[in-house]
């Protein structure tokens, strides 16, 4: 990005982050935390679907095709659906802490339109780690990892407890969420909110 607020510069005292010992293995695809997320559920039949893999240390990667669904413009995807992307990505870095966070605040940099079409590939990182406060980063690139930046991103997740969820959420959803027959689809609906 080029001019990050301070609240997204972490403080000097903040620490490197560290891949949990029990994080998905690099390469593996991370799936959805919920079948009705917008970003990467695939009870969405207008969402993004997004497709996130475990990077090398703390790093995902993404892709999505933007579909006539996701338009702004006449052929171009919308800006807010490409921000979208970019914040379920960098919210999946928490598996890779194995912490339950929730976006605190998102800068985005439109750097090129999307056309319709386009495969967006999506690389994010954890920069660094001050108490409940997780410091990211992403890029957005059109056609491949090494294709032109459409898309930027720096975030800030803040780390807190299930009861965020459940406290917050719409009861018909939280409790069909928590009825789920599935112990590891019940425990991952909850684990992520970008």
């Amino acid at each position: 990005m080029t001019a990050t607020s301070a609240a997204l510069t972490p403080p000097p005292d903040a620490i490197p982050p560290v891949r949990h010992p029990d994080a998905p293995a690099p390469g593996e695809l991370l799936g959805s935390h919920y079948e009705y997320c917008f970003g990467c559920g695939e009870g969405q039949s207008h969402g993004l679907h997004l497709a996130a893999r475990a990077g090398e240390g703390v790093t995902v990667t993404a892709e999505f095709t933007v579909t006539p669904d996701h338009q702004g413009a006449p052929g171009l995807a919308h800006g807010g659906v490409l921000a979208t992307a970019l914040d379920e990505t960098l919210g999946s870095l928490n598996w890779l802490l194995r912490v339950i966070a929730v976006t605190g605040r998102l800068e985005t940099d439109f750097v090129r339109p999307v056309p319709v079409g386009t495969v967006l590939h999506l690389r994010a990182e954890v920069t660094a780690v001050d108490g409940r406060k997780i410091f990211s980063t992403g890029v957005g690139r059109i056609g491949g990892p090494e294709g032109p930046v459409a898309v930027r991103a720096d975030a800030l997740f803040v780390e807190v407890k299930v009861d965020h969820f459940i406290d917050n959420g719409r009861p018909e959803e939280i409790q069909a969420a928590m009825s789920d027959p599935d112990q590891v689809r019940r425990a991952r609906a909850f684990e992520v909110n970008p």
